[in-house]
């Protein structure tokens, strides 16, 4: 079993940067894709990027504003989020898949953290 502590969620003026992270132990070996989703009061966890096999995947609404970074010594996966808008307020949650692909369904993850807290102020 692979456990994930994320952190460095925290409160951000609109426009401004944040990068909270997902610190993995366990049998990290056995991880073969990371992700990262949110969720919002009130809303459904919301795909925001999958890593697998050296290949990164973002949604949409993220894309050329976050960018997912490893640092594999520390077992660490960082969230570098930029231009953060209002409706990126949410607890952010890494996850890990035991087989690799490129998957975006929360249900195709086997692990996941506790998440961290995002906030977002205009």
């Amino acid at each position: 079993q692979v456990q994930l502590v994320e952190s460095g969620g925290g409160v951000v003026k609109a426009g401004g940067p944040l990068r909270p992270s997902c610190a993995a132990s366990g049998r990290t070996f056995s991880t073969y894709a990371m992700g990262w989703f949110r969720q919002a009061p009130g809303k459904e966890r919301e795909f925001v990027l999958v890593w697998s096999g050296g290949i990164t995947y973002y949604a949409d609404s993220v894309k050329d504003r976050f960018t997912l970074s490893r640092d594999d010594n520390k077992n660490t996966v960082y969230l570098q989020m930029n231009s953060l808008k209002p409706e990126g307020a949410a607890v952010y949650y890494c996850a890990a898949r035991s087989s690799p692909g490129l998957r975006y369904k929360s249900q195709e993850f086997d692990c996941w953290g506790q998440g961290t807290q995002v906030t977002v102020s205009s």
